[in-house]
């Protein structure tokens, strides 16, 4: 029985170092399970946090993305506040990785996108302003030339700029803004309307080379307002293409080029452009204007395609002045939307 009972004992002993051992074992295997969970947790997070991170360099330093393979820089630039689609996109992506390296880099983009885009998405500014333009290519297979004359009148601006007037179209465009605008120049296919008298009207020469004879889009005339002499430029830039060899904007940049030079040698303090650019402002290919011009501080205003507007690629640019606001208006005949922007003068500025 003693035998026996030490025999007991000693299994129990034994069954007991064991219990502990595998106790001991377990808890290790828990600690090592939750590292490699982390480890997980942060490897499943490095893609979504990686394309934050680059989202945020590109919407940053865009200047930086080269030109010289297929205008790449200027592609990414026409297009560049859908850039911020990434953010909900990527804030999914972290929410079902459960990861918190991600979720922490998405404040990048999206301050990013804020401090670039933040100031368009405030109302418009309020107070007295000096100057309502409307800026509208009309297209040159609008169907209603008239109704999109009375449609743009009755926004009620002292200046109306249009591109693409066939001159089939123009009596009619003439006769609807004629008894409320009794002031117009028109030089090829761009014209301009105005309640205050016109002067020193011109042709630009803004053609690049390689089109040929006979494209005319560009005017510049002195507007008598009651602040005083502005000058008034409507524009409409050669179109742009995607294609297999990238973004094909050479003809725009080059006539932005020699419109950028004209507004440079303009006499007059205060300057207007008005027109189809074929570009956003945020595109390189338009910094021979954006460089010398101020572009809207408050308003998206995307205009085209008017089905489903992407993009604005028709401008109102002021110099010794600012746009306060601009809008669009209902869509006309035409494939873009007509844009209506409010303009004040500086203070220090004068004719």
């Amino acid at each position: 029985m003693a035998e026996l009972t030490d025999a007991g004992a000693a299994g129990t002993a034994d069954a007991g170092a064991a219990g502990a051992a595998g106790r001991g074992a377990t808890g290790s295997e828990h600690r090592i399970a939750r590292w490699r969970g982390r480890a997980a947790g942060g490897s499943r997070g490095r893609v979504p946090a990686a394309l934050a991170l680059l989202t945020a360099a590109v919407l940053t330093f865009h200047a930086a993305v080269p030109n010289a393979v297929g205008r790449l820089g200027s592609l990414v630039e026409a297009f560049l506040p859908w850039l911020g689609l990434v953010v909900p996109l990527l804030l999914v992506a972290a929410l079902v990785r459960r990861s918190a390296v991600a979720l922490v880099a998405l404040l990048l983009p999206a301050l990013a996108w804020l401090g670039q885009f933040g100031g368009l998405l405030l109302p418009e500014e309020r107070g007295a302003h000096h100057l309502t333009v409307v800026q509208h290519n009309v297209g040159d297979e609008n169907p209603d030339p008239a109704g999109t004359a009375s449609a743009l009148a009755a926004a009620a601006p002292e200046l109306v700029a249009l591109e693409e007037v066939t001159p089939s179209a123009l009596p009619a465009y003439a006769a609807a803004l004629g008894s409320r605008y009794p002031h117009r120049a028109v030089e090829g296919t761009v014209g301009l309307w105005s309640k205050y008298p016109l002067t020193g009207v011109r042709r630009l020469d803004i053609k690049p080379e390689g089109i040929g004879a006979g494209w005319s889009r560009g005017l510049r005339a002195g507007v008598s307002t009651p602040e005083g002499e502005i000058a008034v430029y409507v524009a409409h830039l050669p179109s742009v293409r995607i294609g297999p060899s990238g973004f094909a904007s050479q003809w725009r940049d080059e006539s932005a080029r020699l419109l950028g030079a004209a507004v440079a040698a303009e006499p007059v303090d205060r300057v207007v452009l008005l027109g189809d650019l074929n570009g956003t402002v945020d595109d390189r290919g338009l910094a021979p204007l954006t460089s010398r011009l101020a572009a809207p501080r408050r308003g998206f205003a995307l205009s085209w395609p008017a089905s489903f507007p992407v993009s604005r690629i028709d401008q109102v640019l002021a110099r010794s002045g600012s746009v306060v606001g601009i809008r669009t208006l209902p869509a006309t005949g035409s494939d873009h939307l007509p844009v209506l922007a409010r303009i004040t003068w500086d203070a220090a500025a004068g004719s």
